[in-house]
This record gives C-alpha cells, structure tokens and sequence, in this order.
C-alpha cells in the first residue's frame, strides 16, 4: 500500500491531495496513510483485503469513503478521526449485527450508506433499525425510508441543466411548397438550396451572355463576308477596265500602222 500510495503522489505534497484511490492495491491493514492528508476529501480503498481499520490517519476534512468489497466485520469507530464523513461504502463486507455499526451513530453528517452484501442485512426490520439508529442518513443501499431510489449522478446533471442538449439544437428538416429544403426549428432555406438556385441562376445568366454573343459575332461575319465580296467585286471591274482600255491602245497603233 506504501508503494501505491507514494505513486498516487505524483510528487505533490500529501497536504495538497483531497482525492486518493488505493483500489486493488492488496493489504490487510491501513499502511502509509498517514495524518499529514489534512486536505483529503474523498478515499477510495476497493477490494484492497482490509480485515481490519486499526491506524486509520486521521482526516479531518474526509466526506467519502469506499470500502467495499474487503473483510471488514467490527472496527468502526477507528473511522471517528473524519467527522465530516457523509458517504460510506461497506458493501461486500463481513458485517453480522447492528452492534458492529453503533460507532456510526458519531456521524452527524452522514447522509449515504452502503451495506449490500453483508449478514447484517437479513436482521428482520433492518432497513427502519438502521434509519431509527442514524437520523442523518437520507440513502440506505440506493434508496430512502421510502424506498424511493436515489438519483443517480446522471439524473443529477439533467436537473442541474448540465444535460447535452445536441438534440435539442439540431432542427429537423422538411420540403416546403415549392420543394426547397427547410429546418423545421427556424423555417428557414438550407443553405445548399439556395446555392443551388444561385448556381441555377448563374448558369442562365451564361447561356443567354453566350447566346447574345453568337449573335453578334453571326452578324460581324456575315457583315465581313458582305465586304470581302464588295472588295473582290472592285478588284474585278479594275481589272477588266485595264484590259479595256489596252485592247483599245493596241487597236489604234494597228489603225496607225496601217
């Protein structure tokens, strides 16, 4: 338990530590725990073997205890060093009669006990003995004088708000009358519905852009066409105008000649 405990350290001073687990560590009796954890709050010692609580340190601000699962059958009142104790765990231990917990009654503040699992609780009437025996005590093996359950750390958050609330912020969707997508918390468009429509849209304006496009460039061709043909026309008439008028000169120099 020493080794355990000096790995549970961490090399922090024992003053600084309020929370310890020592589970499974494997002894008969409190060894290395010592009344320098002034500061513990909570102390875990799960099915460690424990027999015997002679030299349990005293812990002046200790509110939980785990002891479950060991040999423990007397011996309580070593626990009267932790007065502030609110929660202890003696489930599956070796506890036979209501005598072995009268040191228990010390505990003013003790709200929550565990003894599942112990001979003690086939006494007949043991529930209302033990409630009778500690007035504090609000929980005996998860339920109340009323066999109301307790709630559990889960029931806890969701009463304090702390609940996730994913659910609730993720609006279901639906199609409205004209079949766009919309959320049915905030009515409004999906965001890739209207970039579908925006693209939709661009996608027309493109078409007609290149539609007014060919036009013009069908009417600058056809206007090109329109004067290639007027130039190769004038090229034409020169022509023929030139040889006309050599036709003419050769037949006056034969005229002269002869």
């Amino acid at each position: 338990m020493e080794k355990r405990i000096d790995l549970e350290r961490r090399a922090r001073k024992a003053n600084q530590i309020t929370d310890l687990n020592l589970d499974n560590c494997r002894s008969t009796s409190i060894v290395g725990l010592t009344d320098e954890y002034t500061a513990l709050e909570s102390l875990s010692l799960i099915n460690v073997g424990l027999t015997t609580l002679k030299g349990f340190p005293k812990l002046p601000n200790l509110k939980k205890l785990e002891l479950s699962d060991n040999r423990i059958s007397n011996g309580l009142h070593y626990l009267s060093t932790s007065p502030k104790l609110q929660y202890l765990n003696l489930s599956g231990n070796k506890i036979k009669d209501l005598e072995a917990l009268k040191p228990l009654e010390e505990f003013k503040n003790l709200a929550v006990l565990d003894l599942f699992n112990n001979e003690a609780t086939q006494i007949e009437n043991y529930r209302e003995k033990i409630f009778e025996m500690l007035p504090s005590l609000k929980f005996l093996d998860g339920f109340d004088c009323n066999d109301v359950e307790a709630p559990s750390e889960g029931d806890d958050e969701e009463e304090n708000g702390n609940y996730s609330e994913d659910d609730d912020s993720e609006g279901e969707t639906g199609d409205d009358d004209d079949g766009s997508e919309v959320s049915a918390s905030t009515g409004d468009v999906s965001l890739s519905e209207v970039y579908n429509e925006d693209l939709e849209e661009d996608e027309g304006e493109w078409d007609e852009e290149n539609a007014e496009n060919e036009e013009d460039e069908d009417e600058d061709s056809d206007e090109d066409d329109e004067a290639n043909d007027s130039a190769v026309n004038t090229d034409k008439a020169e022509d023929n105008a030139a040889a006309a008028d050599e036709s003419q000169a050769r037949g006056k120099k034969r005229k002269h000649e002869g």
